[in-house]
């Protein structure tokens, strides 16, 4: 009897598994074609979350136009899919709204040197992109204070921003060496930098390269000092929401494409000429050989689109931090894998 209906329900499941697989294909389909991808080339622009209140990364020029490292991600980006990098619409974002208006779809992707964590990476419902710039957090004084280490602020007031890697960084250093000190906590950016700049607070903390750019924007600016003190790792990546592969792709693909147009020597100056290259691997990039870019929702040249329209790494590096810039960063950990930094792409093949 017991053999007879296990027999009867093997049946009824092997009848019932073609739908079942049906459904299963149905729904991936279904998926595939609500990427944001789609949604964007609906809309016929990208929207960019950003600060816009740090030069180097995302501020806004006399002109009223955006740039920085993080504006020309999106620009990237859009020149991809549109071959227009002004295609991009800009939100500017506090360190505390930030994850939301990607977890609500208010912006396509986050842009805005956003630390990659595994917290934010498993709970927040956010995919991180490639690291775009390797920084650490560091603490800025003013010359004259005779603050030359993490010890000698003890029992000092230091100011950071909620929301952020850095208080939580801070407080596990100091309390690792057994250092008190007087936290002074503000959720908006610029309220921090001009509690600071006023001496309400006797240093403040948050990625390097943040306080190099906000430094240049203080009165005096070479009155103040960042110490040779690095408090963690801060791998500045962006973000897009979680479970949408097709639209994670195109992201991760376009920062990759940068990093590997600069290794193989190919910028925004030779990039029509090279599309006539006989070197394999330039071919496959610039998609004048196979179909990548078809793989990734994309035309096949949309490296070539890019680095046309924008440039590769090295290019937007040293126009927004490097030596073509007010803030002259150099790139240390951010050269290339070859030249003496951790930058390093998966191939085009």
């Amino acid at each position: 009897m017991l053999m007879r209906k296990w027999y009867k329900w093997s049946l009824s499941l092997l009848a019932t598994l073609p739908l079942i697989l049906s459904m299963s294909a149905c729904s991936s389909r279904s998926a595939v074609s609500n990427s944001r991808l789609d949604t964007i080339k609906n809309r016929g622009k990208l929207i960019c979350g950003v600060s816009g209140q740090l030069p180097g990364f995302s501020y806004v020029k006399a002109n009223g136009e955006y740039a920085g490292l993080d504006v020309d991600i999106c620009r990237a980006i859009a020149a991809a899919i549109f071959d227009d990098p002004k295609k991009v619409e800009y939100r500017n974002l506090n360190a505390k709204e930030r994850f939301t208006a990607v977890q609500t779809g208010e912006v396509d992707i986050l842009s805005r040197n956003t630390s990659w964590t595994i917290s934010r990476d498993t709970s927040v419902g956010l995919e991180f992109a490639p690291v775009v710039f390797y920084d650490g957090q560091g603490i800025m004084v003013r010359k004259n204070s005779n603050i030359k280490k993490l010890e000698d602020l003890k029992d000092k007031s230091i100011c950071t921003q909620t929301g952020t890697t850095n208080e939580q960084n801070l407080s596990d250093q100091m309390r690792q060496k057994g250092i008190t000190y007087k936290p002074l906590v503000f959720e908006d950016v610029n309220t921090t930098y001009a509690t600071y700049e006023q001496g309400r607070c006797e240093a403040i903390t948050s990625d390097r390269s943040q306080l190099v750019s906000r430094r240049s924007t203080f009165s005096k600016p070479d009155e103040h000092v960042v110490l040779d003190v690095v408090l963690s790792k801060e791998p500045l990546t962006p973000a897009v929401a979680n479970g949408d592969s097709k639209w994670f792709d195109i992201v991760k693909w376009t920062v990759y494409g940068l990093i590997n147009a600069e290794e193989l020597g190919v910028n925004s100056q030779n990039v029509s000429q090279l599309t006539n290259s006989s070197n394999p691997e330039i071919k496959r990039l610039l998609g004048t050989e196979g179909d990548l870019g078809k793989g990734a929702g994309l035309s096949n040249d949309f490296v070539a689109r890019i680095i046309k329209h924008v440039g590769n790494y090295g290019e937007i590096y040293e126009r927004n931090l490097g030596k073509n810039s007010e803030l002259k960063l150099d790139r240390g950990l951010n050269k290339l894998w070859n030249q003496g930094g951790i930058l390093y792409a998966p191939p085009f093949r």
